[in-house]
């Protein structure tokens, strides 16, 4: 599909889907490099570890901007409510169902450790009780299962405001808050994990509906914007993040390679200008079908890695701390692949059966 036939029909935006399943695979990406910890000494192999970790860090800012985009089509359809109830019923069923099964095997895993390699000498954790809830409290809060729940919080934050959901003061206010996320990685004054920054993501929402309303405005700028012009500003926005999450890293922020650290929101929005200007790849919507596998691979993936990553890799004996950065880079595209390859399949076949309402939509 030519980007012309992209541009002008605004109902059916196939490069949404092409978003979706590249921003996907960056999220999968960030999730399963394991070399962010060691230290390396010179400025080039520092430079190089970040823009490794960096380059993917578009993803989530780029979830949040499409699905801005679609609920200005979406409430044409369906009053707010409507909208909601919809968004909840096709979301926090298959959240819950996965967040249950990764207790499950959690719970299996220990029973495997206490019972069956050390033969009942170790113990399950008691009271038992006590550890459910601590460990449904750690994979709702520490891990990517968290911005499901941040993702249904900013829509309905959103739709409280429905009235001001076009207007820019909103929009400004909004980005103060996100502002807010970005300041406090240099100060600290709350907690800087990018998953516990609760309105950090609305203004990205906002900014995406506002895309929609205005277009035509939009896709006219990208038409006349040639691709190497979008690319280079976005090539420099990458290097000036990288430079911050280095700068971060030599003041000792907890958390340097923050969604929300300011360069980084500028390389994002750069970012997806460039997807938006490349549009519809219809090889990769045909062969990944990102509308139906991309919520239940960002459900199950987490679990793979957790519950299988680590056993499949442990018979090699590769130890973090003995690997150069060339290794470390290399374990780290190949922990992606055998984890989006195995969670792409489980996804897939699901989806054929009467499991299927469990990857959502």
């Amino acid at each position: 599909m030519q980007e012309t036939e992209i541009i002008s029909n605004k109902k059916n935006f196939d490069f949404v889907d092409t978003i979706r399943c590249i921003s996907m695979i960056g999220i999968v990406f960030e999730h399963t490099e394991v070399f962010g910890t060691p230290q390396y000494e010179s400025f080039f192999t520092s430079l190089l570890q970040v823009s490794f970790i960096q380059f993917f860090k578009f993803s989530t800012i780029a979830f949040f901007l499409i699905a801005g985009f679609l609920i200005n089509h979406k409430f044409t359809e369906y009053t707010p409510w409507q909208y909601l109830k919809n968004r909840f019923k096709n979301t926090i069923g298959p959240w819950a169902f996965w967040l249950n099964i990764f207790i499950l095997i959690n719970v299996i895993n220990l029973l495997f450790i206490a019972y069956f390699k050390y033969n009942g000498e170790r113990h399950m954790p008691s009271p038992f009780i006590d550890y459910l809830l601590s460990t449904y409290y750690k994979i709702i809060v520490d891990t990517s299962f968290w911005f499901i729940l941040n993702f249904l919080i900013c829509i309905a934050i959103l739709l409280a405001f429905k009235r001001f959901i076009y207007s820019k003061v909103f929009g400004a206010v909004l980005g103060i808050f996100t502002l807010f996320y970005s300041i406090n990685l240099y100060h600290g004054w709350i907690i800087t994990r990018h998953t516990t920054a609760l309105f950090g993501f609305v203004f990205f929402l906002w900014l995406g509906a506002y895309m929609n309303k205005h277009s035509d405005m939009l896709f006219g700028f990208i038409r006349k914007t040639s691709i190497s012009w979008l690319v280079s500003i976005t090539v420099v926005l990458f290097f000036v993040s990288d430079l911050e999450t280095i700068y971060l890293k030599t003041i000792g922020s907890q958390d340097p390679y923050n969604t929300l650290h300011f360069t980084n929101i500028l390389y994002s929005l750069s970012f997806f200008l460039v997807l938006i200007k490349i549009g519809s790849i219809p090889s990769v919507n045909k062969i990944f079908q990102p509308r139906v596998t991309t919520f239940g691979i960002y459900l199950i993936h987490p679990i793979i890695i957790q519950h299988l990553l680590n056993e499949l890799f442990h018979p090699l004996h590769w130890y973090l701390q003995s690997l150069t950065l060339a290794e470390a880079i290399g374990y780290s595209i190949l922990r992606f692949l055998v984890t989006y390859g195995i969670t792409f399949m489980i996804v897939s076949g699901l989806s054929k059966g009467k499991l299927s309402w469990s990857i959502g939509r």
